[in-house]
């Protein structure tokens, strides 16, 4: 199961995530997501404080979201992963193609 949770701030669009990101949740993620990126959302962040797992499915859709939010002169970033997560992102080789911050204000200002 996962949720989002979507604050403004400042013009930043911040999609707080709720539980997994697997290939069940992937498809509600995506629509979420590229949603906001391909009707011009150009400051997003995404706060994974209370994200508890993530898959490959999961992973592609953050992908496919930060290279249409480059494409579109958007920004994107992560932000508050959990130790295990963020392991998952150094493993796929993620950490260095996305932008991912420890702290949600550091994100913000990462996409400001």
């Amino acid at each position: 199961m996962l949720d989002i949770a979507i604050e403004t701030e400042n013009g930043v669009q911040i999609l707080k995530l709720i539980g997994r990101l697997d290939s069940n949740t992937s498809p509600q993620m995506e629509k979420e997501l590229l949603g906001r990126v391909n009707d011009g959302q150009a400051k997003l962040v995404v706060d994974f404080t209370q994200l508890d797992y993530i898959s490959s499915a999961g992973l592609r859709v953050l992908l496919m979201a930060a290279k249409k939010s480059k494409q579109t002169s958007g920004k994107l970033a992560l932000c508050c992963l959990k130790d295990h997560i963020r392991e998952v992102f150094e493993i796929s080789g993620f950490f260095g193609i996305l932008t991912i911050c420890p702290t949600l204000a550091e994100a913000a200002v990462a996409v400001g």
